[in-house]
C-alpha cells in the first residue's frame, strides 16, 4: 500500500510540474525557446515537409514511443494477471448476481486490485506527461501561427492528433501485444 501511495504521489508530483510548464510557457521565455528549440528542428521540418502527412508521421513516432514505453515500462505478466483475476471475477459476479453478501465480497476484493493496477499502468504514464505536455504547448505556438488550418479539410491539430492517436495507439498495442 505503501508503494501505491508513492506511485500516486510521484503522479501528482508530475502532473502539477506539468501544469506549472503550461502555465510558465509564455511568461518564462527560456521554457518555450527550449521547447522550440528542440521541436522545431524535428517536428517542425517534418511539418514544413508536409502538413498532414508531417502530422501523421508525428502522431506515429509519438504512439510509438508511448505503446513501447508501455511494453517495457510495466511488468506485462503481472498486469496480464490481473485482468485475468479481474476477468473471473467478473463472470462469478455474474453467476451470483442473486446473493448480495457474495456480490460485495466480490466488489470489494475488485476494488483491492485496483490500485495495484493502477500503480503498474500509470508509471510509464508519468513519464511522458511533461515531453507531452511541452509538445502540445508547441503544437499550439505552430498551429495558431497558421490560423485555423483544418487537417484533410476536416480536423483541427488536436482532434487529428487525439483521433489518430487512439486509432494508431489501439493497433500497435495489438500488433506489439501490451497488455
Amino acid at each position: 500500500m505503501v508503494k501505491t501511495k508513492n506511485s500516486i504521489m510521484f503522479i501528482v508530483i508530475l502532473l502539477l510540474i506539468s501544469m506549472l510548464i503550461a502555465g510558465l510557457w509564455d511568461s518564462f521565455p527560456v521554457i518555450k525557446q527550449v521547447g522550440h528549440a528542440i521541436l522545431d528542428p524535428t517536428a517542425g521540418r517534418l511539418l514544413k515537409w508536409n502538413l498532414d502527412s508531417g502530422m501523421i508521421i508525428i502522431i506515429f513516432i509519438i504512439t510509438l514511443a508511448t505503446t513501447l514505453l508501455q511494453k517495457y515500462g510495466t511488468d506485462q505478466a503481472a498486469i496480464k494477471e490481473l485482468k485475468k483475476k479481474q476477468k473471473e471475477m467478473q463472470e462469478e459476479m455474474k453467476k451470483s448476481s442473486g446473493d448480495t453478501k457474495k456480490m460485495m465480497e466480490m466488489q470489494k476484493e475488485q476494488f483491492a486490485i485496483m490500485p495495484q493496477m493502477m500503480s503498474l499502468t500509470m508509471r510509464p504514464m508519468v513519464f511522458t506527461m511533461v515531453p507531452l505536455l511541452i509538445l502540445f504547448r508547441w503544437f499550439y505556438d505552430y498551429f495558431n501561427v497558421l490560423g485555423d488550418y483544418k487537417f484533410f479539410g476536416v480536423l483541427g491539430w488536436f482532434w487529428l492528433y487525439l483521433i489518430g492517436s487512439i486509432i494508431l495507439s489501439m493497433i500497435l498495442r495489438k500488433v506489439l501485444k501490451v497488455e
